[in-house]
């Protein structure tokens, strides 16, 4: 994989983590909201895919029309 596309994993790994630790009982929301900023900003700019990624090929969900 290339190196873009690590980064690209571990910048969605953490927001991953981040949402785990904000939905737990004592979470400090301002910490959690102050963190999913940075992250946001560190996704590459202007925000894409990497390549060959079809985000419409998953599994239909229910309630949802293609």
């Amino acid at each position: 994989m290339c190196e873009r596309c690590d980064d690209f994993s571990r910048t969605v790994l953490l927001f991953v983590d981040l949402l785990r630790y904000a939905k737990r009982p004592g979470a400090d929301k301002n910490f959690a909201s102050e963190v999913s900023t940075a992250l946001a900003a560190s996704l590459p700019e202007p925000f894409s895919f990497p390549p060959g990624y079809d985000p419409t090929a998953g599994p239909q969900h229910p309630g949802e029309e293609r």
